[in-house]
């Protein structure tokens, strides 16, 4: 079986990520109960931690901060409160490593990639199957929502990028521009083109109706990419290997 190259750093990474984000979103101590207005957390100060039996890979936040996500080893899927820790939901449904999670922009619908070449998108409230996607012939290691919510766009080890309707399941697009396994994708803030993040150690830019190809940056020499993000207005692009670098992308 081959693991995406430095797994367990990116994780971590996108750990590290998380937590600055739930410091943003002012969490309480739980064990002090309700906060008032007034409490105020010094850094560094623990708000509650998980550790199963499995390893965590991946983890995100729903919209309005309230859910973490936490995509497992064993191919489960966690859902709990951010305030508490208090899981609140258990979705079992795939059979291996949970890669990658993305919360659809409404928050009612949570999407999972996972090492058993499928995609599934759950009812994020009562924990229902929606749909599960098998377009990949390989294992699926990034997934995210177009703004408007209706497509969803999956990179897999296959080294094409699909975008298919979040809603019937239908293919609309295949990008096969890569030369190795799709570690990351990224929708554009007006949902017109897509980023996506390769071990072939390029990000390339393309239209997410048509998959017309818009720009290949190949800043990074020494690693696969493991992240890529857009700036909200769709200017640049941040792209993480070992490396950090935000580059222009309002010209493509």
């Amino acid at each position: 079986m081959r693991i995406p190259p430095n797994s367990v750093a990116r994780s971590l990474l996108a750990l590290s990520w998380l937590i600055l984000f739930l410091a943003a979103c002012s969490l309480p101590d739980p064990a002090a109960g309700p906060a008032s207005p007034a409490t105020v957390l010094r850094p560094g100060t623990l708000v509650w931690g998980y550790q199963g039996a499995a390893s965590v890979l991946t983890a995100a936040c729903s919209p309005n901060c309230n859910s973490l996500a936490l995509g497992e080893a064993d191919g489960r899927v966690q859902v709990r409160d951010a305030l508490t820790g208090t899981i609140t939901l258990s979705l079992r449904g795939q059979t291996q490593n949970v890669w990658g999670l993305a919360w659809s922009p409404d928050g009612k619908r949570l999407a999972s990639a996972s090492w058993d070449g499928t995609v599934r998108v759950w009812d994020s409230a009562a924990g229902r199957p929606l749909r599960t996607y098998r377009g990949h012939a390989g294992e699926v290691l990034a997934v995210a929502w177009s703004p408007d919510g209706a497509r969803i766009a999956s990179g897999s080890t296959d080294g094409t990028v699909q975008v298919w309707n979040a809603t019937t399941g239908k293919r609309l697009v295949t990008y096969r521009g890569h030369t190795d396994g799709v570690q990351a994708v990224a929708w554009s803030p007006d949902g017109r083109s897509i980023a996506s993040g390769s071990w072939d150690m390029t990000v390339q830019v393309w239209q997410a109706a048509t998959g017309q190809r818009l720009l290949t940056y190949r800043g990074h020499q020494e690693d696969v990419i493991g992240s890529v993000t857009w700036s909200p207005d769709g200017e640049r692009i941040a792209s993480a290997a070992d490396d950090l670098q935000v580059w222009q992308a309002s010209q493509v």
